[in-house]
């Protein structure tokens, strides 16, 4: 056998004291083997395989923008986004103390007291002469009648009263706060007050009007400047409280000559795949291109017609042609950035770009960063989008090694005002003094696999137990709600004075104000108040309300995104 098998005998690995190191080798080298396939696998699938859309699967970062803290909403797709305002330390109007009583009374000129006193045998057969509503007794009267008819708003600021729509009217004009408000922002509201003079000189106040009825002492709004230049990087960002109840001046710039546009700087996204998409997409996106545009010091040439997605319209179809005024505020925006309408800024291209050789750098891969751009001297850069989602939306711009340098500059969009003003409106109708629940049912209520106990949670005697230990008898009650038929929530009239949204339709219908002014925004087409700003609406109603029940976190114990996905914020 030893004969016969000379090669065994002259390799010593299979000497028996080997076996084990040779063992324990051949193991390290399949293991090694087995790394390195893997390795290879995974650099193959990360390199080919597509994503869906991220925005739709958000990490915590676009979460913390996009998501309402509130479940005032009825679906994840049809969430009310979050813009600048939301973002707002309170204690940003810390600094202005608001008027009471005390201070009216201290500041009563005591001259014109004793005028008052010395004229009375003057007023024999005159009580029903005009009201000189510019007296400074007068102006003492209306503030104290207001603050104490008003008891559930703070009241920083009165304007000097003016003459109403007829001899014994004044208008006058306040800015407050409610007692309760939860959102750093300032509110406007003028109001008609009827006085009676007395055989003895005494004034008083017989009659407040409707909120928003003292239209004479509204602030005239003074003409916009013309488009300027502004240069972002080196101005330091102050904050500006949004102020609800004024004249919304949201004309579009213009540039004011052919010097100015042509020393301009621009950018400008083309194309894409982002129209249509849900409003947390466009946005998103949306900020990205401004992001960029302030990063590169340059204007952004931005489309104001906006692609209603399906989700928000009543017809069922994406709807274009909507204006971006409609749902933000862009008098906030112009103002605080340098944007410019696509349609004025090509009209100005056509006319400049040859005889004044202004240049066009064009753009079409995603991964080209800003950062690679910043010192392009092109009159213009065009980002070109193409056909394939997602590589074609927006946002990819702003992915990756960008995401560190150019921030999305949220303190920039606001909410449009007009739709803050009709949810002001509504609370003003309730005296600023109501609690609000939100009571989700609609498909999960039905799901019964994801949400087992929700119908039952949300019924009406269900929901008459809950509220009894949390909302005193008798109280307005705001219900913000997906429920078709209110009349499902009859029973809880014993106990509450319940409103919802729909009530309060003369606030958007054809002898509006808001009706009057989209239609001045469309050139005289109607404007149907959709489903994106009846949510709009009805969550800040909501937000508004002294006490918020909220559906999953108060009424029932059924995860909001269904069964086992409870979290501590849900």
């Amino acid at each position: 056998m030893i004969g016969r098998s000379p090669v065994f005998m002259r390799n010593g690995s299979f000497r028996p004291e080997n076996l084990g190191p040779n063992a324990l080798a051949m193991i390290g080298n399949l293991c090694f083997t087995m790394f390195v396939v893997g390795v290879l696998i995974f650099t193959i699938i990360a390199a080919t395989y597509q994503p869906e859309d991220p925005l739709f699967h958000p990490s915590t970062k676009i979460t913390t923008f996009l998501t309402s803290t509130s479940n005032a909403t009825f679906q994840s797709d049809t969430t009310v986004v979050k813009t600048g305002e939301d973002f707002m330390a309170l204690n940003q109007t810390a600094f202005a103390e608001f008027i009471n009583l005390t201070d009216v009374d201290n500041a009563v000129p005591e001259i014109a007291v004793s005028s008052n006193k010395e004229n009375n045998l003057e007023c024999e057969g005159k009580t029903d002469e005009p009201v000189d509503c510019t007296e400074p007794e007068l102006f003492h009267l209306l503030m104290k009648s207001a603050i104490e008819n008003f008891k559930d708003i703070h009241f920083y600021k009165f304007g000097k009263p003016v003459k109403g729509n007829d001899d014994k009217s004044c208008h006058m004009a306040w800015r407050f706060r409610p007692n309760e408000g939860k959102t750093a922002a300032f509110y406007k509201d003028y109001r008609s007050f009827v006085i009676s003079r007395s055989e003895n000189c005494t004034l008083s106040v017989v009659r407040i009007g409707d909120y928003h009825s003292g239209g004479n002492a509204r602030k005239k709004r003074r003409n916009q400047r013309g488009f300027e230049k502004k240069q972002p990087r080196a101005e330091k960002q102050t904050i500006v409280l949004p102020e609800v109840g004024e004249t919304v001046n949201d004309s579009l710039p213009v540039v004011e000559s052919e010097g100015s546009f042509s020393r301009g700087k621009y950018l400008v996204y083309a194309g894409g795949g982002d129209r249509c998409k849900s409003m947390n997409h466009y946005l998103w996106s949306f900020m990205c291109a401004l992001g960029e545009a302030q990063y590169l010091n340059r204007t952004l040439v931005m489309d104001l017609s906006i692609c209603l997605s399906k989700i928000y319209t009543s017809s069922g179809q994406d709807e274009e042609g909507k204006d971006f005024r409609f749902y933000f505020d862009f008098e906030h925006l112009k103002e605080s950035a340098s944007v410019l309408d696509q349609i004025q800024f090509w009209t100005d291209w056509k006319k400049w770009h040859q005889r004044d050789g202004l240049s066009l750098n064009l753009v079409e891969d995603f991964r080209v960063t800003p950062m690679k751009l910043a010192d392009v001297q092109d009159t213009l850069i065009m980002r070109k989008f193409g056909n394939v989602e997602p590589d074609n939306y927006w946002y990819r711009v702003c992915e990756g090694e960008t995401e560190s340098v150019v921030q999305r500059p949220w303190h920039l969009i606001w909410k449009s005002r007009r739709l803050l003003e009709i949810a002001s409106a509504i609370a003003s109708r309730m005296n600023w003094d109501y609690d609000s629940v939100h009571v989700e049912r609609g498909e999960k209520s039905r799901n019964k696999e994801l949400w087992p106990h929700l119908d039952e949670d949300t019924s009406p005697e269900a929901l008459i137990s809950s509220l009894q230990d949390k909302l005193e008898d008798g109280r307005n009650l705001y219900i913000s709600t997906n429920e078709p038929d209110t009349s499902f929530f009859d029973p809880l009239k014993d106990k509450y004075s319940i409103h919802f949204l729909e009530e309060y339709s003369d606030l958007w219908n054809e002898t509006s104000e808001w009706y009057q002014d989209t239609m001045k925004l469309s050139n005289g087409v109607s404007v149907e108040f959709d489903g994106y700003m009846k949510v709009s609406v009805d969550t800040e109603v909501f937000l508004r309300g002294k006490k918020q029940i909220e559906t999953f976190n108060d009424l029932t114990k059924d995860c909001k995104d269904g069964v086992n996905t409870c979290t501590a914020s849900s």
